[in-house]
Order: structure tokens, then C-alpha cells, then sequence
């Protein structure tokens, strides 16, 4: 059993945990140059690694109860959750290397129904019809300033696409792992939401840093030794992923991965800020599908 969270917290988590994310995005995307794409991948998860451990060890002090013990389902559903989710930011981030970077975000934002019918097939939650009608609304916004502009150059018309699938396909991966992590907290016995939420992030990321060192050990070590040869920005690339991913757990541990994720694409408008620091132009019609996404998150939270 979780303890009781008053009904209006979730949605203080999101907004935190979209924030924290936009942040780590900003920083693995300039991590590309230094390290590759495979280094700025891994980097989120290898240095996220000792935050979720310090996380949790000092909820165990504070809130004074036994940690939670991982059942079979608790790890299966980790395991689901970690692959799908390393597998989506790889993807994000070869779309970040072909788009602008709020444009790249956006693309991933088609997460919202992808996640809604996962929950609904998986963890039997069906959103009620003003949440559907709310990730509906959100999720045009999202396809409409992601819509690659027409040009008269076939060739450039598939290229502009190419981000735009890459872009769908890390939602798709997002939306597999929300739910997966999901259904490990349900899984955990304990009174404590936030124990389950951050048991169930460092189980997770011990799963994917394992997975990732053995591997590059194995078959990449000048990536791994170029990851440990930047350290100092991969650390803090990984204290905002672990920042970001323990609010994200924290609202999944609330209420439905569909409401949190949809309430997520707040993370567009944040990413148009950043996307003004760099220096990258936004269309009006990509203005008009954050004004769509806008209405369908005020509409989410009246439900």
C-alpha cells in the first residue's frame, strides 16, 4: 500500500521532473561533440547511478521504515523499463543531430496515447474521457509543430522525415518504459510512495549502468574511457537525469503514466527557452502547437 499523496502533487512533480529534463537534454546534446552519440547516451545513466543511491539511502534515514524488497515482477518490470527507456534516448538524440533541438523534443511528445493504450493493455488503467480528449488535444499540438516542412527537394523531404520517425520511435520506447516503471512501483509492498518511486529508480539504473559498462567494456572501450575522460559535465548531465527521473518516479508513483507523460509535454515550452539560448529559430505554426499542447495540459489538470 502507498501512502495517500494529496491529489494536486503529481502535477508539482511533472512540471519539476520536465525542468530537470530539458536541463539534462541541453547538456547530452552538447556532449555529442565531445564524446559521440553513444557516449552522451550512456552518460545519462552511468553518473545518474550515485544520485539514485544518495536519493535513496537518505529517504531510508528520514522517512525510517525497511526498504521495500524487489519482487520477480518488480525486476521484469525494471528490466522492461530500463531497456526501453536507453534505447529512446539514443533515438532522441540522433534526432536532436538532424533537427532543432525544441523540435526534436516535440517528436517524442507523441508518447501521451502511445502510453494511454500501454496502460490500458497492460496495467488495466483507463483514462477517463476528459484525460483522453486532454492527451488528444496535447498530442495534435505536438504532431502539428513537429511536422516537417515541405521543400521542393524529394531528397530533402525524406531526410526531414527521418528525425521525425526517429523522433516517434523514442515516444514509443518513453511510453514502453513509463509503463514498465510503472508497474514496478505497483509492484513494491511498502507505505512509502517515495521509497517505491526511488527503489524502483535505482534498481533501474543499476540495471541499464551494468548493461552499458559490460558492454563497452567489452566491445567500446575508447567510448568508455572517453566518458570517464569527461567526467565533470557527464556528472552533472547525470545528477539532472537522476534529478529529473526521481520526479518523474514520484508522479508515477501517484497517479497513471498516462496523465504524468501528458502533463509532461510542459517540457516543449521549456525546450522553446532553451532553444532561444542557442539560437534556433521556432515557426509560427510551431507556436500554434504549443498553444494546442497548452490547452490540452490546462484540460488535464481539470481532471
Amino acid at each position: 500500500m502507498l501512502f495517500t499523496a494529496p491529489a494536486w502533487l503529481w502535477a508539482v512533480f511533472t512540471v519539476a521532473a520536465a525542468a530537470a529534463q530539458t536541463a539534462r537534454n541541453a547538456m547530452q546534446r552538447d556532449l555529442i561533440e565531445k564524446i559521440g552519440m553513444a557516449g552522451a547516451t550512456h552518460v545519462r545513466f552511468i553518473f545518474a547511478l550515485p544520485f539514485a543511491a544518495l536519493f535513496l539511502l537518505v529517504e531510508r534515514l528520514v522517512i525510517g521504515i525497511a526498504l521495500p524488497s524487489p519482487s520477480l515482477a518488480t525486476i521484469l518490470w525494471c528490466c522492461v523499463g530500463a531497456a526501453a527507456q536507453t534505447v529512446a534516448t539514443a533515438l532522441m538524440l540522433a534526432a536532436m543531430r538532424d533537427r532543432s533541438f525544441v523540435v526534436s523534443i516535440a517528436f517524442t511528445k507523441t508518447e501521451p496515447i502511445i502510453i494511454a493504450i500501454f496502460g490500458i493493455l497492460f496495467l488495466h488503467e483507463t483514462p477517463s474521457p476528459g484525460v483522453a480528449l486532454a492527451i488528444f488535444i496535447a498530442t495534435a499540438g505536438v504532431m502539428l509543430m513537429s511536422w516537417p516542412r515541405k521543400t521542393p527537394d524529394a531528397d530533402k523531404n525524406l531526410r526531414a522525415w527521418t528525425p521525425a520517425l526517429m523522433g516517434i520511435g523514442a515516444g514509443a520506447c518513453f511510453a514502453l518504459s513509463g509503463t514498465g516503471y510503472r508497474g514496478a512501483i505497483l509492484s513494491l509492498v511498502t507505505p512509502s510512495f517515495v521509497l517505491a518511486a526511488t527503489t524502483t529508480l535505482a534498481l533501474g539504473l543499476a540495471v541499464q549502468t551494468c548493461a552499458i559498462v559490460v558492454y563497452l567494456a567489452a566491445a567500446d572501450r575508447r567510448t568508455l574511457a572517453s566518458i570517464m575522460g569527461h567526467w565533470r559535465p557527464s556528472l552533472f548531465a547525470g545528477f539532472m537525469g537522476a534529478l529529473a527521473s526521481q520526479f518523474w518516479f514520484l508522479g508515477f508513483a501517484i497517479t497513471t503514466a498516462a496523465k504524468v507523460r501528458t502533463l509532461a509535454l510542459v517540457e516543449v515550452l521549456f525546450a522553446q527557452i532553451v532553444s532561444g539560448r542557442i539560437k534556433q529559430q521556432t515557426s509560427p505554426r510551431e507556436f500554434a502547437g504549443m498553444a494546442m499542447i497548452v490547452a490540452g495540459i490546462l484540460l488535464l489538470l481539470n481532471f
